[in-house]
């Protein structure tokens, strides 16, 4: 399952630069004076779907970069 953003009413699938810019915005929001305790659920649930995402890239490259380095 690819994980999908809307931009400028296309759908893109997500990469790895955007997932941890993401990530970067919810810490930030997170360590500000003025996080709601409200808010927390919701920026750590979307910050698991963003680490998932990330993982799942890196998993992939490493993949790709082990098969390419066998070639040699």
């Amino acid at each position: 399952k690819l994980e999908r953003i809307h931009m400028e009413e296309k759908e893109v699938e997500m990469t790895y630069s955007h997932a941890i810019a993401e990530l970067e915005n919810i810490v930030r929001e997170m360590q500000g004076e003025n996080c709601s305790i409200d808010n927390l659920s919701a920026y750590t649930t979307r910050s698991l779907e963003l680490l998932k995402i990330c993982k799942a890239k890196l998993l992939a490259t490493d993949e790709e970069l082990k098969k390419i380095l066998a070639e040699l």
